[in-house]
């Protein structure tokens, strides 16, 4: 056991326990600046370190021999800082709850980095049309011959959805069952529309490929990628747990990359979930 790793460990606990207990606590400022340094969870991997218990709290990594390494005890503590504290949506009961469940000694559940089932969500603005316009890309990781990437596997751009809107109460837009006898000549008055609600004319569960027709808009320079604006990601790792990772650029120790949604749910609750993540609904 690495008796200097444990000490430094109880002395940040004391110091945050006194920082949570009391606004009124004086710290040295350097001491403090340092402790908010590394309570900041600075990257996305470091959150994985951080949520499974292989990183020390000077961010030094833990390897299997290390007698820290995914310890239960500290992890459950480690596990707490992980919350975005300012966000009263998520109840502490079922933050306890989450954190019993991947915390049992018993059956512990950790984080897997190439272990698929999370996807990242990537906020953009777009040049379209003259104007600026919001894009959201849907990233996930791939696994290669070497190594893996991310690449991006779904978008979400509203002026396309509109486009292919359909009317559910349209009786009068169709296509005759005996067209076929007519040679489908009736096809002239679908694309001679002046409405142009050719989706209409599809069948019930068509699903438009938006990605691909973003992919062509690109590539004929009719949309310009201009800059990021936000990226979160999207956990379904845990069973029956979904919970959302966003960053915090504030003052304080409670910063960084932190879980700032967090749900409990069945299977069938996930795929509706999921669904929503990708703003695609039936």
């Amino acid at each position: 056991m690495n008796l200097i790793k444990w000490i430094s460990l109880f002395v940040y606990i004391q110091f945050y326990l006194r920082v949570e207990a009391s606004a009124q606590t004086i710290v040295a400022p350097t001491l403090e600046d340092e402790v908010v340094l590394y309570a900041s969870t600075k990257q996305v991997n470091q959150f994985f370190r951080r949520f499974n218990n292989e990183e020390s709290i000077d961010g030094s990594r833990y390897y299997e021999k290390d007698s820290l390494y995914r310890n239960p005890i500290t992890r459950s503590f480690f596990l707490n800082l992980l919350f975005d504290k300012e966000n009263s949506f998520v109840k502490e009961d079922l933050k306890r709850q989450f954190i019993q469940y991947v915390g049992d000694p018993e059956k512990p559940v950790f984080l897997d980095f190439h272990g698929g089932n999370w996807i990242a969500q990537v906020n953009t603005i777009f040049y379209w049309e003259g104007k600026e316009v919001n894009a959201t890309l849907f990233l996930k990781l791939q696994e290669e011959k070497i190594g893996s990437k991310w690449v991006i596997n779904r978008v979400c751009f509203r002026p396309f959805e509109e486009f292919f809107v359909k009317d559910t109460q349209d009786t009068v837009h169709f296509l005759h069952p005996l067209s076929h006898e007519l040679e489908f000549m009736n096809l002239y008055k679908v694309f001679h529309d002046d409405k142009n609600i050719l989706q209409n004319y599809t069948e019930r569960n068509y699903d438009p490929d938006y990605l691909a027709l973003f992919l062509f808009e690109v590539k004929k320079g009719n949309l310009r990628f201009k800059t990021v604006t936000d990226v979160k990601f999207h956990f379904f790792q845990v069973d029956n747990w979904y919970f959302e990772l966003s960053q915090f650029n504030r003052a304080g120790y409670n910063t960084g990359w932190l879980i700032s949604d967090l749900q409990k749910l069945d299977s069938k609750e996930k795929d509706s979930l999921l669904k929503n993540v990708y703003n695609r609904y039936e």
